[in-house]
């Protein structure tokens, strides 16, 4: 298992984050602090975050959770009890961050909206992950990626055109938005070092997902053009798509630029394809019946070789192209244990989890995995402690069930 740095080598170790989330979107925006080396909090509900219940499980211990919420502590405190709810104002009063995804108006209900924690701690950065954004006529309805990702218009975009919408089986919008979510904290913290004041960052899953549409936007303002699925093809883009091989395989070929089309006609050995009017320029090969033919082409050459003699042809001639990898094709790829992505992390239980990697890749501070996510309010005593309350206090807490 690698060497864990100390958090305080870390570039975000100044940095004290609570995060009151569930699921995915704000606790993997807290996961990515935390990689960096902020001092994240996690204040849970009593029955725990429904991502412990998520995923697969070994001996009862979510494999999920141990990987999300990697680098925290947890504390488990019920919010609506008058004592529970007093810790949680004191622990955000001394933090720089405070990451939330409830829908909106809940922590406003619990007297922890902006406006209550503003007062106590003006330099505050309240990052508010919703669905639908804190304002606007859908802001108070409940919204998951899935949802979030049909409204902002990226469902219709996915899947084969002759079949209804599909979905890639991967919480794609969340982790998206969780990047923006930390890149918005990081922007205000970068602004208060100027003024001193902390502010709301507002991100919600559905602007998030419509980011994704930045070409079409223009495109049917001034066109009124109306994108369609087309399946494993990059639109107006060809060749740029999934190819079949000799053994049952699958190779992405992503020649769409004009010089890389060259390069691949001349390793298919059928040159006059890059003369042939129809696709000789990325805009002819864009149109929809030139597309559906070179595809065509590429598809018979790429059934007459098998997955590993294709990719080194592709590879010697430098044509951007993949197998499609299994998870299980991963874990045998050298590049990925090359670039630190399969990290061994210690576990109290299972000895150690496999993780994903630290992402992005900085030269001088990486961020680094510290630990693995810890139990249900595996830190309630220690953070209580450090606030000043005695063996006999915390006690009382237990027994009034404020905390667990």
């Amino acid at each position: 298992m690698p060497e864990q740095a100390h958090s305080g080598s870390l570039p975000l170790s100044d940095l004290k984050v609570i995060e009151i989330c569930s699921t995915i979107a704000g606790p993997a925006c807290a996961r990515l602090l935390a990689d960096f080396g902020a001092d994240v909090t996690k204040i849970e509900p009593h029955e725990g975050d429904g991502v412990r219940q998520m995923g697969r499980h070994v001996q009862d211990v979510s494999l999920y959770a141990a990987t999300i919420l990697r680098g925290k502590k947890s504390i488990a405190l019920d919010l609506k009890s008058e004592q529970g709810n007093r810790i949680a104002r004191a622990l955000i009063d001394q933090a720089d961050i405070l990451v939330e995804n409830n829908r909106p108006g809940v922590l406003e209900r619990l007297g922890l909206g902006y406006e209550d924690l503003r007062q106590t701690n003006p330099g505050l950065i309240m990052v508010r992950i919703s669905g639908y954004g804190q304002d606007g006529p859908y802001s108070g309805r409940p919204g998951y990626g899935a949802t979030c990702e049909a409204v902002g218009g990226v469902r219709h975009m996915t899947g084969d055109p002759d079949r209804p919408p599909a979905r890639v089986a991967l919480a794609t919008t969340d982790y998206l938005t969780s990047v923006y979510a930390a890149f918005g904290a990081m922007t205000a913290v970068h602004e208060r070092a100027r003024s001193g004041l902390g502010q709301v960052v507002d991100v919600a899953l559905y602007e998030a997902a419509f980011s994704q549409m930045e070409p079409y936007v223009p495109a049917y303002e001034k066109l009124g053009f109306v994108p369609k699925r087309v399946g494993p093809n990059l639109p107006t883009m060809a060749p740029n798509s999934l190819y079949p091989t000799a053994d049952g395989n699958w190779m992405l070929i992503a020649a769409n630029s004009d010089i890389i089309f060259r390069r691949l006609t001349q390793i298919m050995e059928q040159s006059e394809l890059a003369t042939d009017e129809r696709f000789a320029t990325i805009r002819a090969r864009g149109k929809p019946e030139n597309m559906k033919e070179i595809d065509r082409i590429i598809g018979e050459w790429t059934r007459t070789l098998d997955a590993p003699s294709l990719a080194a042809r592709l590879i010697e001639a430098a044509i951007p192209s993949a197998p499609v990898n299994t998870i299980a094709d991963i874990f045998e790829d050298p590049h990925f244990t090359a670039r630190d992505m399969l990290v061994k992390v210690g576990h109290p239980v299972l000895g150690h989890t496999t993780q994903t990697g630290v992402v992005p890749k900085l030269s001088r501070t990486p961020g680094t995995i510290r630990h693995s996510g810890p139990d249900l309010g595996a830190d309630t005593d220690s953070i209580l402690a450090a606030m000043g309350l005695s063996e006999q206090q915390i006690g009382e807490l237990r027994a009034l069930k404020v905390i667990r």
